[in-house]
């Protein structure tokens, strides 16, 4: 997965919009990516728990 990210990010950036597709910045996962983070819901949730997203804390009702 690690060439992956790496041969993604050598890409250019390309002329059309729709080919670039979102990815974690941590995993290179495509997947349930959350934009304001960067992030995938994995990494997010892992970094969430261990306090290491500043303003992001678990939600009780």
């Amino acid at each position: 997965m690690a060439r992956l990210t790496k041969k993604i990010r050598e890409l250019k950036k390309l002329p059309y919009k729709t080919r670039y597709h979102n990815r974690c910045h941590i995993c290179g996962r495509g997947r349930a990516y959350i934009r304001l983070f960067g992030l995938c819901r994995l990494c997010f949730r892992k970094l969430a728990d261990t306090g290491m997203l500043p303003g992001v804390r678990k939600a009780s009702f």
